[in-house]
């Protein structure tokens, strides 16, 4: 009798336990702990997320026997919605200073496209270079580092108009986040947050970012979308060509190059031609018939479109030889309206389109979204342009 009435009080205490407000929890109750984030503390709902993890791609030991350290280890986050609705995951590369922060969340609180797709149902990995944000940077073996100044993130980004900048379309840039008087400059307390993310780099990226991204779409294993970025672009393009197999489809967004020939984006013109780049990169691709010598890829150059605008591009003599590993790859790629990449962004994709991918190339104000600077991830209207991206790949990429 004794046992019997232990155990209904252990089940009545468990019961009101379990009904009773706790730290943590969801709803007003939670929202009353004192140990909840401030305000000031941006946070995001997660409904929409059923699993997440972290972990690292690459690398190989460097260094005398007894000390070695591992070199070109690549971090990679993953989220894995509730439903899984999409066909492919989403693989995020990220530009030159940025880390996958670019895609988490914006400077001014809002959350970032990797939630916009993580709703749509898309599986997502995105990554941190090596040697930048999370992963290692290993002294004396990985080169020098660099960062961006303030005057220089304004003045090509987020205030070109009143900061300085240099290029045609500056004034065009209008979806800064931000009404401050000092907008996109020190001082604007969402240039400050942006700043604060800003990432040290290293002159070589692509030499350690191409194998730690070859390794992400090996342990990945099938097929996946490659979302890329500025610098990302050709480091994505490096990867497709070692991996056509494990690449469904490609979002390029403003690539960075190399083209063909070297620009001056306050000139509206060419500087020099490029003689180690091959069209997409300094990566050799595979071509037929086949190359073997930069010297047998014979380039000419078109009539600008839009002069005074954007510069001509270099194309190969007919008939071209075609890129073997992006046949018939389809790839959308975009230019903003208010971006210093305009110059330049139509080239990479008539290259591309000549050598037998599938590339869609859009103007954004052709399309609708006006006043748009280089990252426009961050920007004001982000997730439109995030649902452009995503119908884009509903409609193309089956």
């Amino acid at each position: 009798m004794t046992d019997r009435i232990v155990r209904v009080v252990l089940v009545t205490a468990a019961v009101a336990w379990l009904a009773s407000p706790r730290i943590g929890a969801q709803g007003g109750n939670a929202k009353s702990s004192g140990a909840m984030p401030p305000a000031n503390i941006t946070t995001f709902s997660t409904e929409s997320i059923g699993r997440m993890g972290h972990f690292y791609v690459g690398g190989k030991y460097v260094g005398e026997p007894g000390k070695e350290v591992m070199s070109g280890a690549m971090y990679v986050e993953v989220w894995v919605p509730k439903q899984v609705r999409q066909p492919y995951p989403i693989v995020f590369f990220h530009g030159n200073g940025q880390s996958s922060v670019n895609w988490q969340q914006t400077p001014d609180g809002r959350p970032g496209w990797a939630h916009y797709m993580v709703n749509q149902g898309y599986v997502v990995y995105m990554v941190d270079y090596p040697a930048r944000g999370r992963s290692p940077y290993v002294p004396g073996v990985n080169g020098t580092l660099g960062i961006r100044t303030a005057l220089q993130l304004s003045q090509i980004w987020t205030a070109p108009a009143t900061s300085g900048g240099n290029f045609p379309r500056m004034q065009k840039y209008t979806q800064w986040p931000s009404d401050h008087p000092k907008k996109g400059m020190m001082g604007d307390p969402v240039f400050d947050n942006f700043i604060r993310g800003q990432m040290q780099f290293v002159n070589n990226q692509a030499e350690l970012a191409v194998p730690a991204g070859i390794a992400l779409l090996d342990t990945i294993g099938k097929p996946v979308i490659l979302l890329t970025h500025s610098q990302g672009g050709g480091i994505g393009f490096d990867v497709a060509e070692q991996r056509p197999k494990l690449i469904a489809g490609m979002v390029s967004i403003e690539p960075g190059g190399p083209q063909i020939g070297n620009v001056d984006t306050a000139k509206v013109a060419y500087t020099r031609v490029n003689p180690n780049s091959w069209g997409l990169t300094t990566t050799p691709n595979t071509f037929d018939p086949p190359i073997t010598s930069l010297s047998e890829l014979k380039v000419h150059l078109e009539p600008s479109e839009r002069p005074g605008d954007e510069v001509g591009c270099y194309l190969q003599d007919e008939p071209a030889h075609t890129l073997v590993n992006f046949q018939n790859m389809r790839i959308l790629s975009f230019s903003a309206e208010g971006t210093y990449h305009r110059v330049f962004d139509a080239c990479i994709p008539k290259w591309l389109n000549q050598g037998g991918a599938k590339v869609d190339f859009f103007r954004l104000e052709d399309v609708g979204f006006k006043g748009n600077m280089h990252e426009m991830f961050l920007d004001r209207n982000s997730d439109d342009i995030a649902k452009f991206i995503h119908e884009w790949l509903r409609k193309n990429i089956k």
